[in-house]
């Protein structure tokens, strides 16, 4: 969780990283993924500021605010702030849907058609490790939990705890398909 600049630059450092970039910033024209991710980072920054009674960071609180909801109906992402830690990568554009109470690990990449939600408006929902790929039209629903290292198929539907670290799984509902972590398929630049 992003609480201090320090943080806000390191997140921004590790997501870039996360997207196999090596610029600084993002292309004026394009990297849209990109920009959205950074504007993710700074609401979190300054939902954090706001939280510390800072009135000053109150109009470009609501400036971000409106860039971000742009941004997310633009890529079709319902990605509250807070959930995830820093090195997320969001492969394409498409809807992502993810839960405002889930929690995801480090280096968590996403590719479209993804779920991350409750059941039945509890609000109780997914915690994910550190170092999950989750692939084209994955569901991961319920109270469960992820451990680190995990590969999720392209469309498998998660409901059960998986609690096999460096294991990929599959299908539905999910069933362990193999003990190959989730490393191949996260950027270079993480390890």
């Amino acid at each position: 969780m992003i609480t201090s600049k320090n943080d806000y630059h390191a997140f921004l450092q590790q997501d870039a990283m996360a997207l196999g970039q090596r610029r600084t910033r993002p292309k004026l024209f394009g990297d849209d993924i990109w920009k959205f991710e950074r504007c993710l980072r700074r609401r979190e920054y300054y939902l954090s500021l706001s939280r510390n009674k800072k009135v000053l960071f109150l109009l470009p609180l609501i400036a971000n605010h409106l860039r971000f909801r742009k941004l997310s109906f633009k890529l079709g992402f319902s990605i509250p702030a807070r959930v995830f830690e820093e090195g997320l990568s969001i492969a394409h554009y498409g809807t992502i849907v993810v839960h405002p109470h889930a929690k995801v690990g480090k280096n968590c990449r996403l590719h479209e058609g993804v779920n991350i939600g409750a059941t039945n408006g509890s609000e109780r929902a997914p915690v994910i490790g550190n170092n999950v790929f989750i692939g084209t039209g994955a569901k991961i629903i319920g109270d469960i939990t992820i451990a680190d290292d995990v590969a999720i198929g392209a469309n498998a539907v998660v409901v059960r705890s998986i609690t096999e670290a460096g294991t990929t799984w599959g299908g539905v509902p999910a069933r362990k398909l193999s003990d190959n972590d989730s490393h191949s398929n996260l950027s270079k630049l993480l390890f």
